[in-house]
């Protein structure tokens, strides 16, 4: 047998064996918890991205990491999570393990931002080494990455804020055009981006003053109320006045392809054109939440001292629509956006262990398989070990 058929056995076995009765080996829970815990980070120095997903999905399912832990616990995930994205290494744009993995992990890390934790080093690092060379992304990544990012700015501090809108702003107004005639518009960057200017200037109102031309009033030198930006206040005020009119023709269009749809879908025969309508019409509703959502983050705009759009207000069109609100809707980034499991038999139904034995020594007899110490040679390092089975890949 080889070490990889070993590896894998091995994950098999923790993820079907070990991991569905965990409540029956780990006794006492916060000190077997804790040991488990230290024996997954030492295991992670070389996993790819589905076997990382795996160690995840376990470890916030334990009562140490749950719902009454404190802040700072939550926060040791995150920077699991952090040192599989490597943000302290340098970037280089032409290395799509690392900007699957830098992506994929962000996604990850949400759910724990909504929990308490900092998402501060990963929009540092965004803000460092990826918005300057945004434009040299491939095209899937970046819509992705804005997702991510849009998603991430509701728990951004109002420090970290006032630090990432600059570059945010000018991200704006590339993918806002500022004039209707021959231009064309990304509604989907333009909705991530106006969701995030919104959430960062909702924290920290009055660094748009020297960025959009606003007169916001917070008694601070920063405010900057004696300087004249006049002319940010009428490019950026315009770039709105142009998207709102792209915008409206958009959902003229959209509106009445959907009343043809409906005529189309009653007089389609096979049920394959069925679902070819009906995916057009999936997609002109998720195109009219887009540009819907886009008005109501636009409008408020206008004013020399505006409210911005914060504290979630704003349903993203990508995001299923609350059931008390209307019915939800197939969310297709999604299903691009999930983690793949682990590949492999078994099924995860629980099952006594074998014996009653010590729970310590069947713990880490299990994690002993995967080798965490570190392995010469072999070929499963931090920048080949994602592979086919990807580090990044695993995650889209």
């Amino acid at each position: 047998m080889t070490d990889e058929n070993l590896r894998e056995r091995t994950l098999i076995f923790i993820r079907d064996k070990v991991f569905p009765i965990k409540t029956e080996l780990l006794k006492p829970p916060e000190q077997m918890e804790r040991h488990i815990t230290d024996l997954i980070k030492k295991s992670l120095q070389d996993v790819t991205g589905a076997e990382f997903k795996m160690f995840m999905d376990f470890l916030k399912n334990l009562s140490i990491f749950g719902e009454k832990a404190p802040k700072e616990r939550i926060q040791e995930l995150i920077e699991i999570i952090e040192g599989q994205a490597d943000l302290d290494a340098q970037f280089n744009v032409e290395d799509g393990d690392h900007i699957d993995r830098l992506i994929s992990c962000l996604y990850m890390a949400i759910p724990f931002f909504e929990r308490g934790a900092s998402n501060s080093k990963f929009l540092n690092y965004l803000n460092k080494h990826i918005f300057p060379v945004f434009d040299k992304l491939p095209e899937d990544r970046k819509v992705d990455l804005l997702k991510n990012l849009a998603e991430s700015s509701p728990y951004t501090a109002p420090q970290d804020s006032r630090l990432v809108l600059p570059s945010v702003v000018q991200l704006l107004k590339k993918y806002m055009p500022r004039r209707k005639a021959g231009e064309e518009m990304n509604f989907t960057y333009v909705e991530c981006l106006l969701y995030t200017f919104n959430n960062l200037a909702h924290k920290a109102p009055n660094a748009t003053n020297s960025l959009c031309g606003y007169k916001i009033v917070t008694g601070q030198p920063s405010d900057r109320l004696g300087e004249d930006f006049s002319e940010c206040y009428k490019d950026f005020t315009e770039r709105l006045k142009c998207v709102e009119e792209l915008a409206r023709a958009t959902i003229k269009k959209l509106t009445q392809g959907l009343a043809e749809r409906n005529k189309d879908i009653a007089a389609a025969k096979t049920d394959e054109e069925k679902a070819k309508i009906k995916n057009q019409k999936q997609n002109a509703t998720a195109g009219l939440r887009t540009c819907n959502n886009i008005f109501a983050m636009t409008q408020p705009l206008h004013s020399k001292s505006p409210t911005f759009v914060g504290d979630k207000k704003i349903n993203l069109s990508w995001k299923e629509i609350p059931k008390s609100s209307a019915q939800s809707t197939a969310n297709a980034a999604g299903t691009k956006r999930s983690v793949d499991a682990v590949n492999g038999s078994g099924s995860m139904a629980s099952k006594k262990g074998r014996g009653a034995g010590n729970p310590h020594h069947l713990v880490n007899r299990a994690f002993d398989g995967l080798g965490y110490s570190g392995r010469s040679g072999g070929g499963r390092g931090r920048g080949l070990g994602w592979g086919p089975r990807g580090r990044g890949r695993g995650y889209r």
